[in-house]
């Protein structure tokens, strides 16, 4: 269980890193604009921002590999909790979708870190 709870922090990290590369490098170019349905005007327009949000994306990455390569299951769960949190606040204030494409894939490895317990070794 620990393995399967440690890949899905992985995977999480993946994803988060994935958020930032769109985010920062993706933006305000056709493939961004075509995820997010925006016009070339609303993309350039909102690049700065978005290049902000990719950053914030990136710490909580880098966070999670934190906590995986150290081993350290508190720092996992905290920058999990962020994932959660920040899912969450962006599906209330911005796209309801962040729900399931932020907050639930962290709140379920999140579960399977808990429910693996322990340090792994």
């Amino acid at each position: 269980m620990k393995i399967v709870s440690g890949l899905a922090v992985f995977l999480i990290a993946a994803l988060h890193a994935g958020f930032l590369t769109l985010e920062m490098f993706f933006w305000d170019h056709p493939v961004g604009r075509k995820i997010f349905a925006m016009t070339a005007e609303q993309s350039a327009n909102t690049a700065v921002l978005a290049a902000n949000q990719g950053l914030y994306n990136g710490f909580l990455a880098a966070g999670l590999l934190w906590g995986l390569i150290a081993r350290k299951r508190d720092v996992e769960i905290f920058f999990l909790l962020c994932v959660i949190v920040a899912g969450v606040f962006g599906a209330a204030t911005a796209k309801p979708t962040i729900l399931l494409t932020q907050a639930l894939p962290g709140a379920i490895a999140l579960a399977l870190l808990l429910v693996a317990g322990g340090a792994r070794k």
